[in-house]
């Protein structure tokens, strides 16, 4: 199979493969097409871990017409600055979570809408993966002018961190000042319970931490483990799946259309067959995470499943005013609560 995907069918989730492909060799003399990717999380990351592995990947298939470099930490751009680089080609690839794209396309948060608050994530994957995600991916490619490459990267459940304050029950959250990655929504939640938002670029959390900056957190075991958190004074959980972190890979319009079909389709090929994997590998980096942080002090208290479920109900009754503030097209949450009541 050797046709042109167009952006819109490059946007979609499921996209036309070729079945089996071989290295593709590089033309003497021609200059090698370069792939710099942006991530703003550190090394051990599973995001990055399964990047690293991504781009060995694609180097190998091109058959040395791809050379590709991978800048973690923030070293090019943090997260919420990323995707203007990707637009100005700055960057030729990144991953960036849906919360950093809501400036752009407000619909990419649906996934912390009240639908999802203590659900399990099959129940999130059904809406990511379905006519909600699609929905969403091809918004980013007419808008953005930029592909998807397909089913989106889990970030894990995001659980509410403290510092000095133990986290007993949800009420405790009444009052503190707690850090959210961005989008309207989180902030939303944080406001539902009590508490006082605060958005700031995670390579800055640390210090920010340590300095009081806030009193807390929303963030993932693994997010908090692999930047040592704790050193700066992370102390206490409270753990509700509250909503879970999703990333979204994309790639420079102009990048892309150089690669021709043959590697497109490899791309795009690569990307689907291995995501189930990184996605399993992410959620045992999560238990392995929180246990980790378990042996550095933290403490955990997990919300009953009956408060969860008591929580979403009310919830509900706010979530279209939750969904129009946050300027997600209602045709899209019909999509996504049709998805997630299969």
């Amino acid at each position: 199979m050797e046709q042109r995907i167009s952006r819109r069918a490059f946007a979609g989730a499921a996209v036309a493969t070729v079945t089996s492909f071989g290295i593709l060799r590089h033309a003497r003399g021609d200059a090698p097409i370069e792939i710099r990717c942006s991530l703003d999380t550190a090394p051990s990351h599973p995001r990055n871990v399964a990047f690293r592995e991504l781009l060995g990947k694609i180097e190998a298939a091109s058959g040395g017409q791809v050379k590709t470099r991978l800048f973690e930490s923030g070293a090019l751009f943090p997260d919420l600055q990323v995707v203007k680089a990707l637009v100005q080609g700055q960057v030729e690839m990144c991953c960036p979570g849906t919360w950093a794209i809501t400036g752009f396309v407000p619909d990419a948060d649906f996934s912390q809408l009240p639908a999802f608050y203590g659900r399990s994530l099959a129940t999130v994957h059904r809406a990511a993966d379905g006519k909600g995600g699609q929905f969403v991916n091809r918004e980013i490619a007419e808008k953005l002018h930029v592909g998807v490459l397909g089913g989106w990267f889990d970030l894990g459940f995001n659980t509410w961190f403290s510092t000095r304050k133990p986290l007993n029950s949800l009420a405790d959250l009444s009052g503190m000042k707690l850090r959210s990655a961005g989008g309207v929504l989180n902030s939303w939640r944080i406001r539902y319970f009590g508490a006082i938002p605060n958005v700031t670029a995670w390579p800055d959390v640390p210090l920010a931490m340590s300095q009081g900056t806030f009193d807390g957190l929303i963030t993932t075991y693994e997010s908090a483990n692999s930047s040592k958190l704790y050193d700066s004074g992370l102390r206490h959980s409270l753990v509700d799946r509250q909503g879970i972190g999703l990333y979204v890979p994309m790639v420079n319009h102009d990048m892309w259309e150089k690669l021709g079909p043959k590697l497109q389709e490899t791309v795009l090929k690569l990307w689907a067959d291995n995501l189930p994997t990184w996605r399993e590998n992410t959620a045992q980096a999560q238990q392995r995470a929180r246990d980790a942080l378990a042996k550095q002090g933290v403490t955990f208290v997990d919300v009953p499943q009956a408060e969860l479920d008591a929580v979403q109900a009310k919830m509900l009754k706010e979530q279209d005013k939750a969904a129009a503030d946050a300027h997600i097209a209602p045709d899209l949450v019909k999509l996504v609560m049709a998805d997630v009541s299969v």
